[in-house]
């Protein structure tokens, strides 16, 4: 492709490659993606989770008005399976070249077995289980987007683009919360930047945009929490060497459930001292 990043994606947003026509072939888009990486994860963890997993669309009364995805948590005794719920409205917005983040970010590595090993770990009190700390949360789901390259995933360079579009994405989330709360952003404004730097078509750009006027600060956890889970595998890789295993490293970010940043960070310092 030769022309501006703006030409580029206004080819992504028009060239029927990466369209669906039907909610169901996006489902089994996304679904085919997640299966696929199933079988990849003993590389990268040492306990998995045993409850299963689905895909299922967004009820059309209140998909309009929500994110790509979002995860819903299955019961620790097996007696309902995890979700990731994906939003088919305006389904021509919904690209192709993103399915492969989607399924990683809402299912496995990401929400769903992150979640689903801790509600399955009887060693951790009820409230560990139950935390809600949403910068360590997102922030691995984002870090699960990008496990995908370490198993050979994103091979179609409109793939890999699919995911930097993703990591684009919740960077654009600091820029638009920030313009709105502290520099007083209009609602066009903050569409207009949201589309303009994402590819985002209008629909997904108006979502994202009134979901980060009512809830103030939550779109900033994706980035931060990326960026330290990042630094910290790379400081354990620079200290570790050839000791460092990656199973190991996942490990030990997961297995106390949702943490402080800074919590997180004394664990996985206290590991590297004593491997």
């Amino acid at each position: 492709f030769t022309g501006t990043l703006g030409d580029f994606m206004k080819f992504l947003q028009t060239d029927p490659r990466f369209r669906v026509e039907s909610e169901e072939e996006y489902l089994q888009a996304v679904a085919l993606a997640a299966k696929r990486m199933d079988g990849e994860l003993p590389k990268l963890f040492i306990n998995l989770p045993r409850a299963p997993y689905g895909v299922r669309a967004i009820p059309a009364g209140v998909a309009i008005r929500m994110s790509a995805g979002y995860y819903d948590a299955g019961a620790a005794d097996g007696s309902r399976a995890g979700w990731m719920n994906i939003n088919t409205s305006d389904i021509t917005a919904r690209p192709l070249y993103v399915v492969e983040a989607l399924a990683f970010h809402e299912g496995a590595p990401g929400h769903h077995l992150q979640i689903m090993r801790v509600q399955e770990n009887t060693e951790l009190s009820a409230f560990r289980r139950n935390a809600g700390i949403t910068v360590y949360t997102e922030g691995w789901g984002l870090y699960a987007e990008k496990l995908g390259r370490d198993v050979g995933f994103y091979q179609d360079p409109y793939s890999d683009f699919g995911r930097l579009t993703y990591e684009i994405w919740r960077a654009v989330r600091l820029v638009v919360d920030s313009g709105v709360h502290a520099f007083g952003w209009t609602r066009e404004q903050a569409i207009a930047y949201m589309g303009d730097n994402t590819g985002f078509q209008i629909g997904p750009s108006t979502a994202e945009t009134d979901r980060h006027i009512t809830e103030a600060g939550q779109g900033l956890a994706y980035t931060f929490g990326l960026l330290k889970i990042v630094d910290l595998r790379a400081r354990a890789e620079a200290k570790l060497g050839s000791r460092f295993d990656i199973r190991e490293f996942h490990d030990v970010i997961l297995r106390n459930g949702p943490l402080p940043l800074d919590v997180l960070e004394r664990e996985v310092v206290a590991w590297m001292e004593q491997q």
